[in-house]
């Protein structure tokens, strides 16, 4: 990396033309990228479980009539199967001909406590959320992102992903088996022109945050859309050959 990614400036039009896939962008980081990605030019595609929500952000962006009118992707990552993924992939194509940024920021905290004490089905479905439905989404992705001149895969990681932790559990598992996914993806797409990194957003004021440190003083933390330029690095031409890397956001 030629420069530190959390001072990236974004230059106006930087992701001009450019198709962006945003998991989780309903609220926190995932939203809060959306809007910045659309502001800079990009055509973004919104997904998330909720589409109340998603619509309150489509309305955001649309506001700005600088900004493309953004897509919807609403579907659950819990209960979505084969034919769903491979429905979205097939509504990008049709829509958009490619794809050029998968940012995969939905993700689940599950339950802080002992393995001892876990419970089975919350451990399977936070691995589900936060690792099986990566992996299947990025899988239906390639073939549209292949067909970029500059693609971008951007998975989130966390500190609990890199060093384990006593109660943090299936979230510090999942995030684990993320870096080495994202790890062999870069490895496998090394000379193909696809870059593949993992960002660690650190402590920021989201809801999973407060699910996670209910007494913490949240004036201490810093909002989602202080955190994007490392984001917005991975996901513009600025980044070059960066590949294989985990990034702290902070």
């Amino acid at each position: 990396m030629s420069l530190d990614p959390r001072e990236y400036q974004a230059r106006d039009g930087l992701l001009q033309g450019r198709i962006v896939l945003i998991t989780g962008a309903s609220d926190g980081i995932g939203k809060a990228l959306a809007l910045r990605a659309a502001k800079l030019g990009a055509q973004v595609i919104l997904h998330g479980r909720n589409s109340e929500k998603l619509e309150a952000v489509y309305d955001e962006i649309i506001a700005d009539k600088s900004a493309l009118q953004p897509s919807i992707a609403c579907m659950d990552l819990a209960t979505a199967d084969s034919a769903a993924y491979t429905s979205l992939a097939n509504s990008i194509e049709t829509e958009f001909g490619h794809l050029d940024g998968l940012v995969h920021n939905a993700g689940i905290l599950g339950d802080r406590m002992t393995l001892e004490q876990y419970d089975a089905a919350v451990f399977q479905r936070v691995l589900h959320v936060n690792l099986t439905a990566a992996f299947a989404l990025t899988q239906v992705c390639l073939p549209l992102l292949k067909l970029s001149s500059d693609p971008s895969i951007i998975f989130t990681s966390s500190g609990v992903g890199r060093k384990g932790r006593a109660f943090w559990g299936a979230y510090s598992i999942s995030k684990f088996g993320t870096e080495a996914m994202m790890q062999i993806l870069a490895d496998e797409q090394s000379h193909s022109g696809m870059r593949v990194n993992c960002i660690n957003p650190g402590a920021v004021k989201t809801n999973m945050r407060l699910e996670a440190y209910p007494a913490e003083d949240r004036d201490k933390l810093k909002e989602p859309g202080d955190i994007l330029a490392s984001y917005l690095y991975l996901l513009g031409p600025d980044s070059g050959t960066t590949t294989g890397q985990s990034i702290d956001a902070q």
